[in-house]
């Protein structure tokens, strides 16, 4: 394939990051018949789950596929999560839903501001299982990226994210 269409995107070799997924490279770039229409995909392998996926080029920038921030906003986002910290909603069903929504947004500093909440929230009670599991998942999205960003350990992130939460 010669011409490339303008709707991509991204090349093979760039870092991208799935919202809810994580960090990936993108492997290859092909076209596949879908529904009997020509479809061009990007084929994504994501380090963390060890599991290649196949986004529509045309669907990425709905499902929030976007690059890796740059450095700044990198250490925006981590020194953010020892600045003031907002209470959230008692009822953890609505607490749940509001933390997934600001993952979904796909923002490092969406992804920041959830990794912040459920800590503070987990020092005062122990988080049900599905929110333990969404912080899980959002720390590693942070530290995932951070450290691709700021071209360090994914350790060194990782103490440093846990000593700015601890301030």
């Amino acid at each position: 394939m010669n011409s490339v269409p303008n709707n991509v995107q991204f090349t093979v070799g760039d870092h991208v990051v799935y919202p809810l997924q994580g960090v990936g490279i993108i492997k290859r770039i092909e076209e596949r018949i879908f529904r009997g229409a020509k479809t061009l995909y990007y084929v994504i392998y994501l380090d963390i789950s060890d599991m290649t996926v196949m986004i529509p080029v045309e669907k990425s920038e709905e499902l929030g596929i976007r690059g890796i921030v740059e450095q700044p906003e990198a250490q925006a986002a981590i020194d953010s999560i020892s600045s003031r910290y907002e209470p959230m909603p008692v009822d953890w069903k609505a607490r749940y839903q509001m933390n997934v929504d600001l993952l979904k947004q796909g923002s490092i500093a969406s992804i920041a501001k959830v990794v912040q909440a459920l800590y503070h929230r987990s020092k005062i009670k122990e988080l049900p299982v599905q929110e333990r599991k969404l912080y899980d998942n959002a720390l590693r999205l942070l530290i995932d990226e951070t450290a691709f960003s700021l071209d360090k350990d994914k350790k060194e992130i990782e103490m440093l994210v846990f000593s700015k939460l601890e301030k």
